[in-house]
Parts: C-alpha cells; sequence; structure tokens
C-alpha cells in the first residue's frame, strides 16, 4: 500500500495527524532527526495539527517568563525547519481550552489505579520525586489533545506507544458509557527512527549534557564536535565506521555516494579523527546554518508568527468546540 493511500480514507479525504511538542528547552539535531523532520515529511500526506503544549509544560515550567520564550521558541524552531502554516494548523494548546474541558469529564471515568500505570508517574515515584497531579493526570490531557482533534493517526517513537493505548481506552470507554463519540486513533511509528546518539554516545538529550543544538552558532558546532571522544588509532590506520560516534552523528547528514565515500575514507584508512571532525563540522554548519538564519529573519517579524498561531488556534478550537457541544449533549449537561 502506498503512502498516500495511508494517508487517506476510504472516502478519498486525507486523515488526520495530531503531535503535540512541549516548549521546555533548546532543541537539538536528536528532535531534528527523531521526529521535527517527520512532521514536515508528512505535511503534504495529512491533515496536520502540531500543537505547541503549553499546559503539559506547566508540570515542570513554572516560571511566566520561561514558558512564554518556550512557546514562541517551538513557534520559531517548527518555521525555520520548514513547516507550512497553509499546510499544517500550528496552534498552542492553551487556545483550545475545551481540551481542559474534556480532561475533566475523562477524570470521571477514569479510575486511579489505571493512570497509575503510566510511565511517566512510575519513573518519578521509583525516583521517590514529588508528584504534583498534573505529572498524574497527564496522559488524560494528552488523550483530550488527540481525541478532540478527531485524530486518525499519532506519530510517535517505539517507546510512546503507551500515549495512544491512553487515548484508545479512554476513548472506547467514553464511547461505551455515553454512545459512539470518539475516532480510535492509531499510532504511526515514525520510519528510520533511531536512538540520536549524543556527543558522549549517550541517547543526545538536554539532560545528558550531550547535545548538538539544531540552530547552534558555528562556534557551538565546533566546540561539540571536537569534545567526541575517538579512539587511538592513528592516520594511516583503517577504522570501522560502525564503531566511530563521529560516523554516527555524520551519516544523519549524508546519503548516497556521499556517505559511502566517507565509509571508504574510514575503512581505507589514511583519514585521521582530526580530519574526520573537520568533515563533521563543515557537513553540520552546512546543515545547520541556512535554519538558523531563518529563524533568525523569522524573529525580526514575531508579529506574523503571532498571527500564525492565532489563525491556527481559532481553526483548532473551532473543530473542539464543534466536538464539545456533541460530547455535552452526551453528557448531560446541554439542556438549553
Amino acid at each position: 500500500m502506498s503512502n498516500l493511500k495511508q494517508s487517506e480514507n476510504s472516502h478519498g479525504v486525507r486523515k488526520i495527524l495530531v503531535s503535540g511538542v512541549k516548549p521546555t528547552g533548546r532543541v537539538h539535531i536528536g528532535n531534528y532527526f527523531g521526529a521535527m523532520k517527520q512532521f514536515i515529511d508528512l505535511q503534504d500526506k495529512y491533515e496536520s495539527y502540531i500543537f505547541i503544549a503549553d499546559y503539559h509544560a506547566m508540570t515542570t515550567v513554572q516560571n511566566r517568563a520561561e514558558l512564554m520564550q518556550g512557546i514562541i521558541d517551538v513557534a520559531l524552531d517548527y518555521l525555520a525547519i520548514g513547516l507550512d502554516p497553509k499546510k499544517v494548523t500550528l496552534f498552542k494548546q492553551s487556545d483550545v481550552p475545551q481540551v481542559a474541558e474534556l480532561t475533566w469529564m475523562f477524570n470521571c471515568i477514569t479510575t486511579v489505579p489505571y493512570l497509575m500505570r503510566a510511565h511517566a508517574y512510575k519513573d518519578a515515584e521509583a525516583k521517590n520525586k514529588e508528584i504534583n497531579v498534573g505529572l498524574f493526570d497527564y496522559p488524560l490531557l494528552m488523550a483530550s489533545d488527540i481525541l478532540m482533534q478527531n485524530a486518525d493517526i499519532v506519530p510517535i517513537g517505539q517507546d510512546q506507544k503507551q500515549h495512544v493505548e491512553y487515548a484508545r481506552d479512554t476513548a472506547q470507554k467514553f464511547n461505551r458509557i455515553y454512545g459512539e463519540t470518539f475516532k480510535m486513533p492509531e499510532h504511526y511509528i515514525l520510519p528510520k527512527v533511531e536512538t540520536i546518539p549524543g556527543t558522549d554516545g549517550k541517547k543526545m538529550s538536554k539532560s545528558n549534557e550531550n547535545i548538538i543544538p539544531l540552530f547552534a552558532t558555528d562556534e557551538e558546532i565546533k566546540k561539540a564536535v571536537m569534545k567526541i571522544p575517538t579512539d587511538s588509532k592513528g592516520v594511516d590506520e583503517a577504522k570501522n565506521p560502525d564503531e566511530s560516534l563521529l560516523f554516527a552523528i555524520h551519516k544523519l547528514l549524508l546519503d548516497g555516494e556521499a556517505l559511502k565515500n566517507l565509509e571508504n575514507k574510514y575503512i581505507e584508512g589514511g583519514m585521521g579523527y582530526k580530519e574526520a571532525k573537520e568533515l563533521l563540522i563543515k557537513d553540520l554548519t552546512n546543515f545547520i546554518k541556512p535554519m538558523r538564519e531563518k529563524r533568525e529573519m523569522l524573529a525580526q517579524d514575531m508579529d506574523t508568527v503571532f498571527d500564525i498561531l492565532k489563525t491556527g488556534g481559532k481553526r483548532a478550537f473551532m473543530n473542539a468546540e464543534k466536538k464539545m457541544k456533541e460530547v455535552r449533549e452526551k453528557v448531560g449537561v446541554e439542556i438549553y
């Protein structure tokens, strides 16, 4: 089955894709290759709703200035990498307050033991963290985000299936109690998504302090690459590209003949790690610089960025209000 057919329903109408991005911290190339790039690649195939998950972020970000800047940063990041507001509805989660209303209704049909199965809750509990109610209730707010926009698919990584399972379980339970109301969304495992290694070989993560920022300056790129560890093999010695952290990051940027040529340089010998690092710095700079410059240009015209968010928010709000009217009628609070 072709991708085009998979992205349409039986009536030839494009399926609805929903995903959210938390405005917490600076994005890195692991975020880009792990998810962000795929949203751009899918924007021609699906009716996409990408929201900035500011309500979700409040479980950890409880500083006004930090949250506001985080929201702006996510909007700039996505527009800079090529998200087209003519093709995709980009909006703030908080511009659709119906999700909080729907979450309350879901709370009332959900048991505490069921929510205690959530990975984020169990992880926080295992680390003896003080857990706020927002973190505990996180899966149901996420279910509301997904179900409110009538999602057909939710793009996720391999380790995020539970998010969609919670949405499906909740939809099923609501439908059983109140009658057929919500679609059953499917997870969409992003193809070719691997764990992106950081500059120390562990998973690239802000918490591991091993990132290459997606919009890094030339100096930041150089600094990050130069600290990547290598073995002690000399210039003339053959090197195994599959064991090289430099090559693992480099192959995100290259394909086809260019990647094959680089691989041969490792295998045949004659290239030292200094040259390998210089090549990676050059290719990272060529990859990042145009996006960084576009982001800087967008930041000079925030009125346009805010207009994009407002337009997307209105569209998402109207969809949500239509769905909530049906939900209110089903549960019995719509009496006028």
